[in-house]
């Protein structure tokens, strides 16, 4: 009889003799660029990061500035093969984390009524494929 395999844990590397299927390297290098360029846009223009931080957290700049830091965390980690599924997991739980940020801009921005409203609003749902897109990178 032959023993069924666990699944690796998210923190072992994947062997680097391994071949990456083409398409699943691009979702990954993709997912790793997004998380670069969101991660470097809280040090660029933080201001309007600062503007949807929960009051009760206080001291937007600094939750500002570390919620960058894990996105470019995050968005390196995804881009080597070996850290990946680290990444993965980072990024799944970056989304989750700022995902109440996202919810107070969707509410200050009041009803959809206007197209920064609206895109503000529509924002919310595009989070459940980004999340989905991290998860599967954090299961390998």
């Amino acid at each position: 009889m032959t023993a069924i395999a666990s699944p690796p844990s998210p923190d072992e590397p994947v062997p680097v003799t391994a071949s990456e299927d083409p398409a699943r390297r691009r979702s990954r290098l993709r997912l790793g660029a997004l998380m670069l360029v969101a991660g470097v846009m809280h040090f660029v223009a933080p201001k309007p990061f600062d503007q949807i931080i929960p009051r009760r957290l206080g001291h937007p700049r600094f939750w500002v500035y570390a919620s960058g830091v894990v996105e470019l965390l995050a968005g390196g980690l995804l881009l080597d093969r070996r850290t990946a599924r680290v990444g993965g997991v980072v990024t799944t739980a970056t989304i989750v984390a700022v995902y109440p940020a996202n919810i107070k801009a969707a509410v200050d921005a009041g009803p959809p009524v206007n197209p920064v409203a609206a895109l503000t609003w529509l924002r919310l749902p595009f989070q459940v494929p980004l999340f989905t897109w991290a998860l599967g990178h954090a299961r390998g």
